[in-house]
């Protein structure tokens, strides 16, 4: 059973699944695919090849697979693919990707609050949160369970390391790392995010590692070749402190340090 409103238009090709409920005024183009049990509230727009996964709840206003603002972008077929169980907020835009990944893609359970802007060739993880207002630039990588403040700015081509949360009104110019509080302009380690990672269920001994690992990298004034050399050293068994290294050794703008 699909619910859709007599003012909303659905260009033939386009693929709507089962008990899909579809307001006022929304418009769905022909190459867009929406999975089973999403919610479009009115006045949305889909457009391009975009694929919708199931779940979903999308907010009135919002703006899906738009051609990118990349002066770059001359029309290549590109796609916008979003996963399961998002809430996706009022004036929301995300463009589709370009010839560089081909692709702006979204994954699983994530909170994309009122007026965030998630720019073309983005990859976003599972399970974020964005405040209003945060921005993602073109070529962002967002890794799993980061949160972003409002007003917050990512500059293209950074990545944010799993588990981090960043402050609001931040403004994210190089890579951040994963475990940790950010904050300020530009954006800065301020501490291990503990509160975060206690909520998913961290232990006692996983988060002495990571606090180490975090004065070893931020505290110790040791060289990042160094302070790198030396948790390898010490901490080689532990999964998320070699995450972290790898992300740092990996990292192509730089850490926020």
């Amino acid at each position: 059973m699909v619910e859709i409103h007599s003012t909303s238009i659905i260009e033939d090709g386009a693929i709507i699944g089962d008990n899909v409920k579809i307001g006022p005024y929304c418009i769905i183009g022909k190459d867009v695919k929406i999975g089973a049990n999403t919610i479009l509230q009115s006045h949305v727009v889909i457009e391009g090849i975009t694929e919708i996964g199931e779940n979903n709840t999308i907010y009135s206003f919002a703006s899906i697979g738009k051609a990118s603002q990349d002066l770059k972008y001359k029309g290549e077929p590109t796609k916008t693919i979003i996963g399961n169980n998002n809430t996706i907020r009022e004036f929301v835009t995300i463009h589709r990707g370009t010839d560089d990944r081909w692709e702006t893609r979204i994954g699983n359970n994530n909170l994309i609050m009122a007026y965030v802007h998630v720019a073309h060739d983005v990859i976003v993880g599972n399970n974020c949160i964005f405040s209003n207002n945060a921005t993602l630039a073109g070529h962002v990588v967002i890794d799993d369970f980061v949160i972003v403040g409002g007003m917050t700015p990512v500059h293209q081509f950074c990545r944010i390391g799993k588990h981090a949360m960043v402050g609001g009104a931040s403004a994210v110019t190089q890579d951040v790392c994963p475990f940790i509080l950010a904050d300020g302009n530009k954006v800065v380690p301020v501490g291990l995010n503990n509160v975060g990672l206690r909520r998913r269920g961290f232990t006692d001994e996983q988060l002495l590692e990571l606090k180490r690992a975090y004065r070893t990298i931020f505290r110790k004034g040791l060289p990042l070749k160094e302070a790198l050399r030396e948790l390898e050293e010490t901490y080689s068994q532990s999964e998320n402190v070699m995450y972290l290294v790898d992300f740092i050794r990996n990292s192509k703008r730089g850490i926020a340090k």
